[in-house]
Order: structure tokens, then C-alpha cells, then sequence
């Protein structure tokens, strides 16, 4: 974990180093100093998996660092594969100014490289200040902080459609039991209870780490993450086992197994909030309000609203949640403006860009919330920044992506085996970790 060293002299050296500043006052970093317009005449170059909405929301946040600093921006969407793009153009010798990535794997692999240069002091103090240790510990390699989270994902929220839980007169459930029981009172009412999107591997990863942080706890939590402990651990049977209740219960599920291995993440939105409903809640992050909103019309809070994922046994309720992590590349041709825009974006201010237009939480705790255009997101995001250090990092984000994040390979192919016949999870714990024994060169 980063130690915090703060001292006005070092954070005004930091300041003249990056931006040129003439003065240290405690103002504001990305504006003080070199006249109204300090970077003017340069260009920094943003790379990110952003595309669609979330690449238009981004940019708004990029012109706002324009005309705050001089500075032109371009934007490169990478698709999922970010470091196989980012490697080519750095072997290509046009390597971007700044990449936003979107798995703690990625940034380690970025930084073990030698690609990354480590935040300013500037940048560095912004985190201190801002965020919960957490998040600096998420973006720091051998001790070094690289990574400046801007972007995140709250993963422990279930939605539903107030209609279907009304009408088999059912309240949100606060534990993991009560859930499934309320799911099959609401199957009894004619909808399936879950839609089930595993088709897409990683959503069933979510599951899982969800029930393994309630029922494990977050050391266990963070010993599997690492691969301290094997998968084939008691906790890691014992969460299939809790998982498997559900998987095996052909009334909880729409369609069966069948039906959610041929059910891909947006679907199984569509199958709660599309014009015709199949089922009555859907588990997924924060984000399956922006498909709910965007794609189906849904009013969020009035046809679609979330209860947090509940306890498992006698566990706390998890709080799992994912980012992206602005980060500064070596052999960028800007890197003036590219620290620039990290100090940029550690302020509130940066953040409050995106949340006006919705679609975006952000771990900075000195946001205010009613930036957020919604009540429903300002309810995610307080939980999100309220949990603090308890906040555990998606575990498969922080897998070799061998193991953790290659469609039809690793975890994300055998949760879905798992998915199609629950009846065994000591022989799924033992093939998860033969997979992860390889990723991780054990």
C-alpha cells in the first residue's frame, strides 16, 4: 500500500515539474500557473474499451479538460482486448498518452512491462484526499502508484420490476435464502423468477464472487484473487453448493439452463424490463439500469429499481464492484498533458462531467451526489463510497486473463459448465483450479 508523504514542498515541486506552475497554493492543479490556457498547442491520446454512449459520455469529460487547460484530445476505443492493442502500439511506436484500464490484471501486466509511469505527487496527494485506500491499492504495483481509478462499477446490485414483486406480493429480500424464496413465490405468479445471462462467462463469475465475498469473507476474498489459497479450498466448494441452489432450480431460472447458457447480458435485461417480461429480477452491476433506461423506456426507481445483494448465511452483504484506471505510458509523445489530465481527473470536478449525464459512479467520496441525475444512482453510488475499504475489486478482473477473462476458456467456460449441471461442485472447484494453476504459472 502506497504511504502517504504529503508536504507543501513536495507538492509544489510536483506541480512545477508537470504544469509548469509558477505558484502553490492548495488552488487548482490542472489550471495554476503558465497563463488561462496552460497546455495549449498540445494533444494528449486516450485509449479506452469505451464505445456508443459511455464513448459520447467520455468525451465530454475530455473537451471539459480542453477548455479548462488548451489541451486537444483524441480518443482510440480498443475494444476488450486493451492490451493486445496497447502492446501493438507501442511495438508500433505510436503508443497512446494515457489508457484507461479496465482490469487490476491489465494494469499489473502494463506496469511488470515497464510500460507506465507513476502518478505526479500532485495526482498522488488528489487520491489521498479523495479516495479510500482501496482504490490506491488496486492502482499500485511493487509499491508505486500507477493508477488513478475514475470510472467504476458497483457488481452487488439486484434489479427487478417493482410490477412483477408487487404482484406475488413480495418485499426485497435482505439475505440469500429469502431471495430465492421470494423468487419462487414470484414464479408461482407466472414469471420466471431470474434472468440468467450465462452465455456471457463473466457475468457468472460475478455471481460467484458476490456469494464467496458474503460467505468467505474478504481475507479469503483477497487469498483466492492472489491464488494464495487453490480453488479446490472448502469456501470455494461451499460457494458453488450456495450458487448451485440456484442454478439447479428449474423454476428460478427463465428458460431453464438451457435457456440462460443461449442468454447473453443485454437479454437477460430485456427479459425483465422488454416488452415481454420473462422473468422478474435480474442480477448484474449498476449498469443494467443504463440498458433499462436507454433500450426499453424503463423510468428508473419507478419501472425498475435494485435491492443490494443480499447476505449470504451469516455473512455481510458484499460489495463487489469493478473500474477503470486512468494510467500514463512511458512512450507516449505527451507526457506534460498526459499527467495533466490525471490530476484532472482526480478531482470532483472531472467526475461530476459524466455523472450529470448519467451512465457513471465514481470513487471519489468527495463528489457530491447530487451530481447525479437520479436518485436510484445517487442511492449506488453512496453504497459504493460508503463501503470504503470493504470494497473488494471484481476477482476475475484481477485473474491472468487466461484464467479470468478469455470468452470460452478459464473460469468464464467452467461457471458456465457449472451453470448446465450444478450436481458437482468439488469436480468444478477442482477444474477451476488446474485452469488457474496454469494462468498463474504455479
Amino acid at each position: 500500500m502506497m504511504r502517504r508523504r504529503t508536504t507543501l514542498l513536495a507538492s509544489c515541486t510536483a506541480l512545477v515539474l508537470s504544469l509548469g506552475a509558477t505558484a502553490c497554493g492548495g488552488g487548482d492543479p490542472v489550471s495554476a500557473g503558465g497563463g488561462d490556457k496552460p497546455l495549449s498547442g498540445q494533444t494528449i491520446n486516450v485509449a479506452g474499451v469505451w464505445s456508443g454512449s459511455e464513448q459520447k459520455n467520455f468525451q465530454k469529460v475530455l473537451d471539459a479538460f480542453t477548455e479548462k487547460t488548451g489541451a486537444k484530445t483524441q480518443f482510440t476505443s480498443t475494444g476488450d482486448n486493451v492490451s493486445t492493442v496497447v502492446g501493438s502500439k507501442i511495438e508500433g511506436g505510436n503508443a497512446p498518452d494515457v489508457v484507461m484500464v479496465p482490469q487490476v490484471g491489465v494494469l499489473q501486466q502494463f506496469a511488470e512491462e515497464g510500460w507506465l509511469k507513476p502518478l505526479s505527487r500532485t495526482a498522488q496527494n488528489s487520491v489521498d484526499a479523495n479516495y479510500a485506500d482501496v482504490w490506491k491499492n488496486y492502482g499500485s504495483v511493487d509499491g508505486s502508484l500507477y493508477g488513478l481509478y475514475f470510472k467504476a462499477a458497483h457488481k452487488s446490485t439486484v434489479w427487478y420490476s417493482p410490477d412483477a414483486l408487487d404482484e406475488a406480493g413480495v418485499e426485497a429480500p435482505k439475505a440469500y435464502d429469502a431471495m430465492l424464496e421470494a423468487g419462487r413465490t414470484v414464479s408461482e405468479s407466472g414469471l420466471a423468477a431470474f434472468s440468467v445471462a450465462g452465455q456471457d462467462g463473466w457475468t457468472l463469475t460475478d455471481w460467484f464472487e458476490n456469494v464467496y465475498l458474503s460467505q468467505a469473507g474478504p481475507e479469503k476474498y483477497d487469498a483466492l484473487a492472489a491464488h494464495e489459497i487453490k480453488w479446490t479450498d472448502p469456501t470455494v466448494v461451499d460457494a458453488l453448493t450456495t450458487l448451485g441452489k440456484l442454478f439447479k432450480d428449474k423454476e428460478l431460472i427463465a428458460g431453464g439452463q438451457k435457456g440462460a447458457l443461449n442468454t447473453d447480458f443485454p437479454g437477460s435485461v430485456e427479459k425483465v424490463f422488454g416488452p415481454e417480461p420473462a422473468a422478474g429480477m435480474v442480477y448484474e452491476g449498476d449498469f443494467v439500469a443504463g440498458v433499462a433506461k436507454d433500450q426499453f423506456g424503463r423510468k428508473i426507481g419507478e419501472d425498475a429499481d435494485f435491492f443490494p445483494f443480499p447476505a449470504v448465511g451469516d455473512g455481510k452483504a458484499p460489495v463487489v464492484s469493478g473500474g477503470d484506471a486512468a494510467v500514463v505510458l512511458k512512450d507516449g509523445r505527451s507526457p506534460k498533458a498526459a499527467m495533466a489530465f490525471l490530476e484532472y481527473l482526480a478531482t470532483p470536478e472531472a467526475s461530476a462531467v459524466w455523472a450529470e449525464v448519467g451512465g457513471f459512479l465514481s470513487p471519489n467520496k468527495k463528489l457530491d451526489l447530487a451530481s447525479y441525475g437520479d436518485d436510484i444512482t445517487r442511492e449506488t453510488a453512496k453504497s459504493l463510497v460508503d463501503a470504503g475499504d470493504s470494497v473488494r475489486f471484481d476477482m476475475s478482473d484481477q485473474a491472468p486473463a487466461a484464467f479470468g477473462g478469455t470468452k470460452g476458456a478459464g473460469e468464464w467456460k467452467l461457471l458456465q459448465d457449472f451453470l448446465r449441471d450444478p450436481s458437482d461442485p468439488k469436480a468444478t472447484a477442482a477444474a477451476l483450479e488446474k485452469a488457474a494453476a496454469k494462468a498463474y504459472q504455479d
